[in-house]
């Protein structure tokens, strides 16, 4: 099916569901994947077409975390109807509020509150051992991605066998990590582009397909060292030690899990997340044709370098990667 093709159907699908011939529909945004979003209005009130192709992005996972975040007494969006056969849903218009610029010094609290309360209910309310692991095996090919994207494809240096020596002790310390930690729920992508601002509920969670059974800390880390929003490190570690008191409260961990090694847990689950990122961000540029991430980069690579040089064991990566990156702006694409 054309693009051209596509979009007709979308949109006499909409119509039709809505039993209007007259609505229109307008970009509300896209992913990273091929699903879309579309809003329309009818009756005096906001839809959302998702358009998931069922080739490329079948949207029945969707479906099946909706229903069971949904049941947990998260708020994701409702669903008014849905095609499988051509990948269509009408969704609840959770409205374009995104945290993102939602977010100041002035409501950053009360955000992030909201936001850590609803990722408790997520991690002490929502069944996930059916869920795939998140285990060894996807968090090595996570990490995986950034010499082959970052350091190769991009700023063009193919490792030597001592710095493959170095990237593969730094990688079995961060896995070892994330490993170490009870295993819970994760959204995998919990963070301000994907967290809106709702009246009743909030926040409003949506980009949720893909979740794993997981480390504790690696949401946290998502929302709190966001790709896309920074924060003052005392600030953070404030809000990660009242995140701890949260999951004591739950008896989700006990006292042997003081603060020293939760901020552990979570300042190297969150390194893996920007390392796997960094790579991440420039395969969707040179695999898939996707630029909008590249100017994010920046903010990834300052949260692995200033981490990794917060641990000695890991000092000899951030070195590594500052001899080839420092100088280069990581904002342009290469020839």
């Amino acid at each position: 099916m054309t693009s051209d093709d596509r979009t007709a159907a979308r949109l006499a699908w909409a119509r039709h569901t809505l039993g209007d011939s007259s609505l229109t529909l307008e970009s509300a945004s896209a992913d990273a994947s091929f699903r879309s979003y579309w809003r329309t209005s009818h009756g005096g009130q906001s839809w959302i077409v998702m358009d998931s192709p069922p080739e490329r992005e079948d949207p029945r996972p969707w479906l099946a975390m909706n229903a069971r975040l949904s049941t947990a007494g998260l708020h994701v969006p409702k669903v008014a109807a849905q095609d499988l056969q051509q990948g269509f849903l009408l969704i609840e218009d959770l409205g374009s509020r995104l945290y993102l610029a939602e977010l100041s010094d002035a409501s950053a609290d009360r955000l992030y509150g909201d936001a850590m309360n609803a990722l408790l209910a997520m991690q002490t309310r929502v069944a996930s051992d059916d869920l795939p692991p998140f285990d060894r095996t996807v968090l090595v090919n996570g990490l995986e991605v950034m010499p082959t994207w970052f350091l190769e494809r991009h700023l063009g240096h193919t490792p030597s066998c001592d710095e493959w020596d170095v990237l593969e002790a730094a990688f079995d310390l961060i896995v070892h990590n994330a490993m170490a930690q009870p295993r819970v729920f994760v959204h995998r992508d919990y963070h301000s582009r994907n967290l809106l601002v709702v009246d009743e509920n909030n926040p409003g969670i949506i980009d949720f397909q893909g979740a794993l059974h997981g480390p504790l800390t690696y949401d946290l880390a998502s929302l709190l060292r966001d790709a896309y929003i920074a924060w003052p490190r005392e600030r953070v570690l404030g809000w990660v030690e009242s995140y701890r008191l949260r999951l004591l409260g739950a008896s989700v961990i006990d006292d042997t899990v003081d603060a020293t090694r939760f901020r552990r847990w979570f300042d190297l689950t969150g390194l893996h997340r920007h390392v796997r990122v960094l790579g991440q961000f420039y395969r969707l540029w040179y695999r898939d044709g996707k630029p909008g991430y590249l100017k994010d980069v920046p903010q990834v690579y300052r949260y692995v370098v200033e981490v990794a040089r917060s641990y000695p064991e890991l000092a000899d990566f951030a070195a590594l990667l500052e001899r080839h990156a420092t100088g280069r702006d990581l904002t342009q694409v290469a020839a």
